[in-house]
């Protein structure tokens, strides 16, 4: 009888402390106010095979038909290493690197699997970074992908991501407008 009134003691004492913990946890997330960054990824393919590019093809698939002109197939997988700047210009100020993969997920459209991160090399987040993820359809001129977390400034970041075409080409890259919402 003893060992079960200490056993339902100790449920109750960590069942207290458990709601206790995740009531102030989210109270916390609750009050972190949301936050508005804007930049600029400039996505240089030149062809795959330029001087420098910054997002290079790594897996291609043949085409499925004669009549697809897409310079992209379904299963293509791509790499990025891009410049993110606080403007559209190559010259504007650099904030740092989005780096990570696309893979092409639709045989019918120009749909993208995107895993992103932005990392802040300069300025009052340089060190930390943000996750992004989303099912991009290319062929929309707006696009929204969630936040899933990040490092530093950004720990247990969440919020969401809205991506347009500045100045953009499927066959060479271009510039995308990121604005991130995040808390």
């Amino acid at each position: 009888m003893a060992s079960s009134l200490t056993t339902l003691h100790s449920f109750c004492l960590l069942s207290t402390l458990f709601a206790f913990t995740t009531t102030g946890a989210t109270q916390c997330a609750l009050e972190k106010p949301m936050m508005h960054l804007h930049f600029y990824m400039h996505d240089d393919f030149t062809g795959y095979t330029g001087p420098k590019p910054t997002a290079m093809r790594i897996i291609t698939m043949p085409k499925m038909s004669m009549n697809d002109t897409s310079p992209r197939t379904f299963g293509d997988v791509a790499v990025l290493n891009n410049l993110l700047t606080k403007g559209p210009s190559h010259e504007s100020e650099l904030i740092g690197r989005t780096q990570g993969f696309s893979v092409r997920v639709s045989d019918g459209g120009l749909v993208n699997d995107l895993s992103l991160h932005l990392v802040f090399e300069h300025g009052p987040f340089a060190g930390s970074s943000i996750y992004i993820h989303g099912r991009i359809p290319l062929d929309k001129p707006v696009r929204e992908s969630i936040v899933v977390g990040g490092t530093g400034h950004f720990r247990f970041a969440r919020g969401y991501m809205i991506s347009k075409n500045y100045d953009y080409s499927l066959a060479t890259g271009g510039v995308v407008e990121f604005n991130v919402y995040v808390m």
